[in-house]
Formats: structure tokens, C-alpha cells, sequence
């Protein structure tokens, strides 16, 4: 993960493992969906930051479509002081199978640092293909030269159908949810554990919410699980209600506490 936003974004939507060993795939979860109902379309917006100061905001924009696939539409970018000593906008456009909770298609651009990278991912029920490339910000996009890699493995999920999974599942105190993620250019082994119920207030208001710890590992090559070296441990919130929004999260990392927190939310198809 190569930006501090990514980061942030990935610990949001979406865990260390028990093991090292092969035997590590013998501990995920079904990854058949839950009974909860998909969430409505909405647009959510988010800051991100440290100590209480905000360094970024994003906004999500989720759409179910009629022929029951959803989108979902993400647009950050750093702000005040921070945006002036480092410069970042980020887009993150996915497309799921809503119906399955499968993975379809990711796009994800970033400009940072005079550059800008370009992520696409395509799934499959098998595997997922990556093309990746960057240029600077003032180049022709002809002048970037795509890689691209495929990574073999059954029932992957991406950032926004991982968040849809866990959602859809009972929730119950000490459940666990064993997942593997691939939200950009790495695997990781997603372990979400649920470890109680309380009320949190956040910039939305005050929710009765489901608390998770969420942990990662990475996995390397010949699927090996290696340490995540920036991400320590993470606590997540999802709201206890029809909705299950994603309210809030918190993360030791290596340069300290993050967070992201929910500032707002409407629901463009609601009565009014």
C-alpha cells in the first residue's frame, strides 16, 4: 500500500492470521452471503486523520442498479495544511454482483507526488487480473506503460464487496469472519472479529453500533502469510441497524493512530 489514504481506505472497508502455514485456507470462512438485505443506495461522506485533526475527506456514492449489480463511487483527496504539504486525489470506482457479493470490476486512480497511477482490477470466480501503471501528472496517459499480474485465488474479494460480506452476515458477539481481500495490487488475509455492542456518537449522530477488531496479514508468494509492515490492529464500528453503515474506524500503524469517521449520510431514494 503505498499511500497513507490507501491505507486508511483499506482498513475502512475492509484482518493477523492463526497461522503461517499452508493450513492457514482451512480457516476461512463460507463465503456464501448472509440473510441481511444489501444496503440502500446512498451517499455517505467521510473524514480521515490522526489525534482529532482531519487530514482528508472522501465521499462514497452507493447505487443499486436494476439488474441487481451495485456500484460504488469514491472520491477523496487531502485538505488544509496537509493538502499543502502533500497533494493527493483519489478515485475509487467498483462494480459488484449483488445478488452473489462477488467482485466484478475495480478502477482506482491516484494522483500524489506529481504522478499519477492508474489500478484496474477485473475478477473472476478464480482469480483477479491487475493492470497498474503510472505517469506523471503532465504526461499524455500513452506515455504510461500498463503491468500487468494475475493472481490465482477462488472467492476473492475486493475492498467493496468484503464491507457488503461482513455486513450480510448474523453479526453475533465473538463471531469471525475469515476473508481474503485484494483491494489493489497485494492479497491480504481479512480477519474481522466481533467483540461487542455500544453506543458511539460521530459526525452523523449517535448510533447503537456492532464493535470488530480487525486484523491483516499479508499474502505473499506461494501464499505464504508475511506481517504487515505499516498495519498493527484496527477497530471498526458498523452502526446496529437496517442500514449497517460504517460509522467509524481506528488503527495503530506505523507512524501511530488513524482514523475514519462517518460526517454524514442521505438516501437519494427516500420519502421526503
Amino acid at each position: 500500500m503505498g499511500s497513507w489514504l490507501r491505507l486508511v481506505t483499506l482498513l475502512l472497508l475492509c484482518s493477523v492470521a492463526t497461522s503461517q502455514g499452508a493450513d492457514w485456507k482451512k480457516s476461512l470462512t463460507d463465503s456464501t452471503p448472509g440473510t441481511f438485505p444489501l444496503p440502500r443506495s446512498l451517499v455517505a461522506n467521510y473524514r480521515f486523520g490522526w489525534s482529532g485533526f482531519t487530514a482528508a475527506t472522501a465521499t462514497v456514492d452507493l447505487t443499486r442498479r436494476d439488474d441487481q449489480s451495485v456500484e460504488l463511487k469514491g472520491r477523496g483527496r487531502t485538505i488544509g495544511l496537509v493538502r499543502l504539504l502533500w497533494r493527493m486525489d483519489v478515485s475509487h470506482d467498483a462494480l459488484c454482483d449483488g445478488a452473489a457479493l462477488r467482485p466484478i470490476s475495480v478502477e482506482q486512480l491516484e494522483e500524489v507526488r506529481g504522478k499519477k497511477i492508474t489500478t484496474r482490477l477485473s475478477f473472476s470466480d478464480t482469480a483477479v487480473m491487475r493492470t497498474r501503471s503510472d505517469r506523471p501528472a503532465d504526461a499524455p496517459a500513452k506515455a504510461a506503460t500498463p503491468k500487468t499480474k494475475r493472481f490465482p485465488f477462488p472467492h476473492l474479494f475486493d475492498l467493496f464487496t468484503s464491507l457488503l460480506y461482513v455486513r450480510s452476515q448474523p453479526l453475533d458477539n465473538r463471531s469471525v469472519q475469515r476473508v481474503v481481500v485484494y483491494p489493489a495490487t497485494s492479497a491480504y488475509l481479512t480477519t474481522l472479529t466481533v467483540t461487542g455492542h455500544e453506543k458511539i456518537t460521530v459526525g452523523a449522530g449517535t448510533f447503537n453500533a456492532i464493535v470488530f477488531d480487525l486484523k491483516l496479514s499479508k499474502v505473499g508468494k506461494n501464499n505464504r502469510l508475511e506481517p504487515h509492515k505499516k498495519f498493527r490492529r484496527a477497530t471498526v464500528w458498523i452502526s446496529d441497524d437496517a442500514d449497517r453503515l460504517l460509522l467509524k474506524a481506528e488503527a495503530q500503524i506505523f507512524v501511530g493512530s488513524v482514523f475514519g469517521e462517518l460526517q454524514s449520510v442521505r438516501f437519494p431514494d427516500a420519502p421526503r
